[in-house]
């Protein structure tokens, strides 16, 4: 079945349902996210002779969202779950991520959750960004989640998620053809919680010609208003050069601070080839539960983030070679 098909499907599937859901147990939560925000680009190199990017000003969609989760108890301690979610793309009005503007499927997934742990098929949000990643992606703006070298979703996936075992878990995906050169890809976490502190560790193995492989390590801690978060990844890999070179890292450090509705936050990362030297900063208003508005600053050494108006992955001006952007925008939850 292609993803358009099942699309279709499922919202279908989820219209049809209300009434059979209730004698049936089938329970639905439909979501959404509108997230919106003006930015002010600045590319290092405005040189367009020399490959390089004007400055400009425009609206950026920051991953807005729509979908719904489904759950229905198959036995005591066993329930099918699914989850279907669509970028919605607001400043170019159409139904595709901002970033990655071929796919038009953040999640499609179904599997089953019980008292051994959760196991999933489909489009997912992968263990190896769930456990090293997300502890230092925590900025509200487009430019938030660049500062690593793993993916965040993939299709054709399958997952599971072990319960918790007095504070220690692990995760384990295979993806099908997501690797390098077309190879299945494979990841395997471990994590460990004590009081207020989340160890964990990854890997992600991209396999391909060069047998390139992704190590991490992340740690987060809370103390009262004050979230602290920082991961290190590494490459091992036989290739000597380009992404996924042997030896290549990325580090980041992550603070956070909430004081009633304001969170004020920073993260400084270096990530080799993609990005180099990058400082973030932002602050939060979190006016409601529903609303929130954003102002952030984000700079980058060398070109990961930064791309032409409305433009992602297709349009990598690499030769802007970095710059700056100030942006303020708002999400509305739903």
């Amino acid at each position: 079945m292609n993803r358009k098909t099942l699309i279709a499907t499922a919202v279908t599937a989820a219209l049809a349902v209300p009434a059979y859901a209730q004698a049936n147990d089938l329970n639905i939560d439909f979501y959404g996210s509108a997230r919106i925000a003006v930015e002010n680009v600045r590319p290092d190199n405005q040189d367009e002779d020399d490959g390089g990017l004007d400055s400009y000003s425009g609206f950026r969609d920051a991953y807005s969202r729509i979908g719904f989760n489904a759950d229905y108890p198959l036995a005591e301690g066993l329930t099918l779950i699914g989850q279907l979610e669509l970028p919605i793309d607001i400043a170019n009005k159409a139904v595709q991520d901002p970033w990655d503007q071929e796919q038009d499927v953040r999640v499609a997934q179904i599997g089953v959750q019980g008292d051994m742990g959760t196991l999933l098929y489909g489009q997912m949000w992968m263990p190896y960004y769930n456990a090293i990643s997300f502890p230092v992606d925590m900025f509200s703006s487009y430019y938030s989640g660049f500062a690593t070298f793993t993916t965040f979703r993939e299709k054709d996936s399958i997952s599971y998620y072990s319960p918790d075992m007095n504070g220690l878990s692990f995760a384990f995906a295979w993806s099908e053809e997501n690797g390098l050169n077309g190879d299945d890809r494979v990841q395997l976490t471990g994590s460990y919680a004590f009081g207020d502190t989340i160890v964990s560790v990854g890997m992600d193995d991209f396999r391909g010609d060069d047998n390139t492989t992704l190590a991490g390590i992340s740690i987060a801690h809370t103390m009262g208003d004050l979230y602290l978060g920082a991961k290190y990844e590494r490459f091992y890999s036989d290739a000597d050069s380009g992404y996924g070179e042997d030896g290549d890292t990325a580090m980041n450090v992550y603070a956070g601070y909430t004081m009633g509705q304001n969170t004020f936050k920073v993260m400084v990362a270096e990530v080799k080839e993609f990005g180099e030297t990058v400082v973030h900063l932002g602050y939060d208003y979190q006016f409601n539960n529903d609303l929130k508005f954003f102002a952030e600053y984000y700079r980058e050494q060398t070109t990961a983030a930064i791309t032409d108006k409305r433009e992602g992955r297709d349009v990598f001006p690499a030769e802007a070679k970095g710059g700056q952007v100030f942006t303020a925008g708002m999400r509305y939850d739903f």
